[in-house]
């Protein structure tokens, strides 16, 4: 017998960010999956597939927290479980 939760349904908006008001903690219980313009990303932090945009880190430049900095890409989204 298996005791497999069922996935919950993706949201359209999420963020990786355990502060933010969009974090889904049951989301990342299991592995997903984000497509940008039909090339999967690896970086993403945050999502929205209605808006259309994905948020990764800048590679060197951090906030006045010591947070990297969010840059906004533009595209069309696919979230998905692996």
């Amino acid at each position: 017998m298996s005791d497999t939760k069922p996935q919950p349904a993706l949201p359209d908006r999420l963020s990786g960010d355990s502060r933010s008001p969009h974090h889904v903690a049951e989301v990342f219980e299991h592995e997903i999956g984000i497509l940008l313009n039909s090339k999967e990303r690896f970086d993403v932090e945050e999502y929205c597939i209605s808006e259309g945009w994905v948020k990764v880190p800048s590679k060197k430049a951090l906030d006045r927290r010591g947070q990297p900095l969010m840059m906004k890409i533009k595209g069309t989204v696919e979230a998905f479980y692996r």
